[in-house]
């Protein structure tokens, strides 16, 4: 959720029922200090912050969410024992986010309190293994002692509902939220997500970070390179620096990365949270319904 999830949205789904994250993988330290501030002014709620930690700087933003008394950290993209000691010496709960069994049990291992499985339908970067959240999710909850949260490909309450089926004890959703008026993301974004359909997303960067992202001029170029077997320095000189703020948070719609699930096809409005979560509540209720009709 960089360049998306400050304050504002994560404020917004604590207040109404959720678990709000600050995206700190587009803040520096002091940005970081700052968001977390104002969303505790915010809310009375529970809230906590997602840490990605191959940043070369997160040792310095686990710092601050140390110092300002967080509570809640989700982790990713790295080693989950990397400051798993010093959280759990100051009484927080880390939840580590993962692609695969063999990572989860690693984070289960090192003392994480859960997991998030993210199927590779989510939008942004993703496991090489690319499985998807309906295999990966049961497997997890048969290998695990910790509870499992499910991820990826999640923008409505039948999604919740199916989710909780397999197994899961809670779901972690992104693009949907993303796409609301208290996300930071540029309306050029929001619209993208918006205007997609079921096959508008794809995978690139398969060997410098997998991502999934909504298809443009940028994302059909780097994709044309890898299927010609172009060597990795020529993607990374293409790939250049930022393509994610680009994209997400200048709203440029052709050259930036428009990272997004392969469920924008269902994303079809730009609520207020308040609004989605009442949606999402009541799509789960229906859904449910439905099923005890059998």
């Amino acid at each position: 959720m960089v360049w998306v999830s400050g304050w504002k949205l994560a404020s917004a789904v604590s207040n109404n029922g959720g678990l709000g994250l600050i995206g700190s993988g587009s803040m520096k330290p002091e940005l970081l200090r700052e968001h977390i501030q104002k969303c505790k002014s915010a809310t009375f709620n529970s809230y906590g912050v997602n840490l990605p930690l191959l940043r070369d700087d997160a040792e310095d933003l686990a710092k601050v969410i140390i110092e300002e008394n967080v509570k809640i950290v989700f982790t990713s993209a790295g080693h989950p024992g990397k400051f798993i000691d010093q959280f759990k010496k100051n009484n927080i709960r880390v939840v580590h986010v993962v692609p695969n069994i063999k990572f989860a049990l690693k984070a289960e291992s090192v003392g994480c309190d859960a997991v998030v499985g993210e199927g590779v339908e989510a939008g942004g970067h993703n496991g090489i293994d690319e499985l998807t959240t309906f295999s990966l999710i049961p497997q997890l909850v048969d290998n695990l002692k910790i509870p499992v949260i499910a991820a990826g490909g999640i923008s409505d309450g039948r999604g919740i509902l199916a989710a909780l089926s397999l197994g899961a004890e809670g779901v972690q959703i992104g693009t949907r939220f993303a796409v609301t008026q208290e996300s930071s993301a540029h309306e050029n974004y929001k619209q993208a997500v918006v205007n997609a359909n079921d096959k508008d997303t794809h995978l690139i960067l398969k060997n410098l970070g997998m991502a999934r992202v909504i298809k443009n001029k940028f994302s059909t170029e780097i994709s044309i390179m890898e299927n010609n077997c172009s060597d990795l320095e020529t993607q990374k000189e293409l790939l250049g620096k930022k393509r994610e703020m680009k994209g997400i948070f200048e709203g440029n719609i052709e050259e930036g990365m428009i990272e997004a699930s392969q469920s924008s096809g269902l994303i079809k409005d730009i609520p207020y949270v308040e609004m989605l979560m009442k949606a999402l509540i009541n799509q789960y209720n229906e859904a449910y319904k439905k099923l005890k009709l059998f």
